[in-house]
This record gives structure tokens, sequence and C-alpha cells, in this order.
């Protein structure tokens, strides 16, 4: 009965990461805006996760969260999408090369993530003449890196509850 109950619970945990990525996409908070700053959750969810577990978090389900953003914000659809598989991609590729997990690899590495991604969103967005706040978009990236560790932290000790 044990057993059954501690393998029921880690199944439940397993589905947070997917939760979280539609919970975040239905609410529309994908940037979390304080008043001088604020952080893409979205980003480091992605990118943690397919970094870790890619088979908890898959490719459709990360296309589909970028759809429904866009269609909550009210952005050109596939904008999100795509950024988002950019950030799922540059994981996939870390994932493969890293040959030793510690958060300062993986805090180094989200770096690229994030350039890649600001960069599609932006070209995509100036293609469509679709205005571009810069410097919001500049202090997002800051911020989302600076807190990546706070989130890198939080996500594995879920990873750790469900290994256990």
């Amino acid at each position: 009965m044990a057993f059954l109950f501690k393998q029921a619970k880690s199944r439940i945990i397993e589905f947070v990461p997917i939760f979280l990525l539609f919970f975040i996409s239905l609410s529309g908070n994908s940037i979390v805006d304080f008043k001088f700053f604020s952080i893409n959750v979205h980003f480091i969810l992605v990118y943690f996760w397919v970094l870790r577990q890619p088979k908890l978090l898959g490719y459709g389900f990360i296309f589909l969260a970028g759809i429904i953003t866009d269609v909550v914000v009210g952005i050109p659809i596939g904008v999100n999408a795509l950024t988002l598989l950019v950030i799922a991609g540059t994981a996939a590729y870390v994932r493969v090369v890293t040959v030793r997990i510690s958060l300062i690899n993986d805090w180094i590495s989200f770096i690229p993530a994030l350039l890649f991604a600001n960069f599609v969103y932006f070209l995509v967005l100036h293609f469509i003449n679709y205005e571009v706040n810069y410097l919001y978009l500049f202090k997002n990236s800051i911020f989302t890196f600076v807190c990546y560790p706070v989130l890198w932290s939080f996500f594995s000790l879920l990873l750790n509850l469900t290994k256990s």
C-alpha cells in the first residue's frame, strides 16, 4: 500500500511541469512584471525541464503552450511558440554536450539560449512590422538571466522529489 501511494505521488509530481507550463500560458503571465524589472518564467521553465527531464515536457506541449500564450497576450500567432522551441532546441543541444550537471554550467549555457530566443522574437516581429520595445526586451533578458538560479533551485528540488 505504501509503495502504491509513493508511486502515485511521484506520478503526480511528474505532471507539475506541464501544469505550470499551461497555467502560465493560459493566465498570460509568462512574463512576471515587477515595478522595475520583469522575468520570463516561460523561458526558465522550458530550458530547465528540457535540459534535465526532456521526457516530462515534450516539444508538442511547448509549441501548444506558445500558441496559447500568443492568443492570450494578443501578439501574432507563432511568435512565442517559435521562441520557446528555440529555447528547447538550445537546451537539447546543451543536454547532449554537457558532461557534468551543475548550476554554473546550466546558467552559463542559458545565455546563448536567451540570445537566440530574443533574436528570433525580434526578427519575427520586425518583419511583420510589429512594434518592439527594445529596452523592455533587454531588461527582461537580463533579469531572467539573473533570476535563473532561484528557479533552478526550486525546480531541482521538485526534480529530486520525483526521483526519491
